[in-house]
């Protein structure tokens, strides 16, 4: 009698020990990234107030949904049936994925995760790709208005702005994302979702950049709170606006194109040279990597409760 095990108990066994190497490879890195940061900030120590830390990641968080809800949108106009809760676990879960060298575990991560009877996992993946090129247009968008009209004296960090918002915002158009979605092979075994990539035009794009400007405005927001922590008590949001919308828009997509696992280094450095006429270089360089450390723990602690809700969270 064949005594081997049953392929269904094989491939469950497979799974896990997929997932147990995935988890280990994001603890790796991200370990890394966390120590890095401790290590910069025990360079450039400063006294911080625990309650606008708090506050800064919970608005990052919060600030993220727009995100997420418009991936899901795109997913819903690719014709699949993306639930909001699972949408929301994936996304947020699948934000990890960046301190893994390359970025393609973001896409590994969410893929993962919301892939289901009802989500393609090449439809889902093509979906990151076009959320995720469209946060980083906006981003230097935002950028580059922002440093064109209140900080001419940045020419160089316009220029680069002005590059990042090419590179990212050409792959977004309607006309060359579908091209894009066609030579990956989106659609090839499904007609249906071929037709569907016609309706990413440019009513989605505008949608998008709605969302995404509504998420870069809560991130500066944390930024703001993160010096706020540190003690800059007279710093108004609105005020200050402008400057942290600039810095964490561009550093965040700087960093985000260089590959670098988690734009560590980069996302610092450009945000640290923009902030440094205001508040000097202790203030300007550790409220960077203060507010790195403030993103990840949230990461760390929204990924593991959603992980650990499970398809109970799912709606």
């Amino acid at each position: 009698m064949d005594e081997s095990p049953k392929p269904s108990r094989l491939k469950r066994w497979a799974l896990l020990a997929l997932k147990l190497a995935i988890v280990a490879v994001l603890f790796w890195f991200v370990r890394g990234t966390l120590f890095t940061a401790v290590r910069q900030l025990r360079d450039h120590p400063i006294s911080v107030r625990p309650g606008w830390l708090v506050a800064s990641g919970a608005i990052y968080l919060v600030g993220l949904l727009p995100a997420a809800l418009f991936w899901r949108h795109v997913m819903r106009r690719l014709g699949q049936d993306a639930r909001l809760g699972e949408t929301i676990r994936a996304y947020y879960i699948g934000h990890l994925g960046k301190y893994v060298p390359g970025k393609a575990m973001v896409v590994v991560l969410r893929t993962g995760l919301i892939r289901s009877q009802r989500v393609n996992t090449t439809v889902a993946a093509a979906s990151v790709l076009h959320e995720t090129l469209t946060m980083m247009s906006v981003g230097a968008l935002l950028a580059a208005a922002i440093l064109a009209f209140w900080f001419r004296e940045h020419a160089v960090l316009c220029l680069i702005s002005l590059g990042l918002l090419l590179l990212a915002g050409l792959p977004v158009f309607p006309q060359v994302f579908r091209r894009l979605a066609r030579l990956a092979g989106v659609g090839r075994s499904d007609p249906g979702v071929a037709y569907r990539l016609e309706r990413l035009g440019w009513g989605t794009l505008l949608r998008g950049l709605v969302a995404m400007t509504l998420v870069w405005i809560m991130l500066a927001t944390s930024f703001w709170a993160v010096l706020r922590a540190m003690g800059l008590d007279e710093l108004s949001w609105a005020g200050q606006l402008p400057r942290c919308l600039a810095g964490v828009s561009l550093a965040t997509v700087a960093g985000f194109l260089s590959l670098v696992p988690g734009g560590a280094g980069v996302r610092e450095m450009v945000l640290a040279e923009l902030m440094v006429p205001s508040f000097g270089q202790l203030v300007a360089v550790a409220g960077a990597v203060v507010l790195r450390l403030v993103w990840l723990v949230a990461e760390l602690g929204i990924s593991a409760i959603l992980y650990m809700g499970g398809s109970r969270g799912q709606t």
